[in-house]
């Protein structure tokens, strides 16, 4: 049996997919950290790469997958039960502290998909 995770992406009731959107914007500014972020994703199947340095852990069951490039690239996610990470929130910044709408929409985000989809 494999012990893998499974990274899904949050879909809007509407069927956006904001996280999707957000690497197709990255693809075109900068392949080299869409690159790195799209190995760092694929990273998360497996259990190693859920701490430090890759991942960290935030408030509320939220964690960021973080890339330092010229900017900092940044994905947020969450578990869900049956070994499933959801990608629900992707920012770049300059600086370290994460602004706090961006917390509030991975936040809002993470509880919508909980509400909407059964695990």
């Amino acid at each position: 049996m494999s012990m893998e995770f499974t990274v899904e992406f949050y879909e809007t009731v509407a069927g956006k997919c904001p996280v999707r959107e957000f690497l197709d914007e990255l693809k075109a500014s900068d392949p080299n950290d869409f690159a790195a972020v799209l190995a760092g994703l694929a990273r998360l199947r497996s259990r190693k790469y859920h701490r430090e340095p890759l991942s960290k852990g935030l408030a509320d069951g939220l964690f960021e997958l973080r890339h330092v490039g010229k900017l900092n690239t940044r994905v947020f996610w969450f578990f869900m039960k049956g070994r499933r990470i959801v990608v629900v929130h992707g920012i770049r910044n300059k600086g370290g502290a994460i602004p706090a709408r961006d917390m509030r929409t991975a936040r809002e985000r993470m509880r919508d998909w909980q509400s909407r989809v059964q695990s």
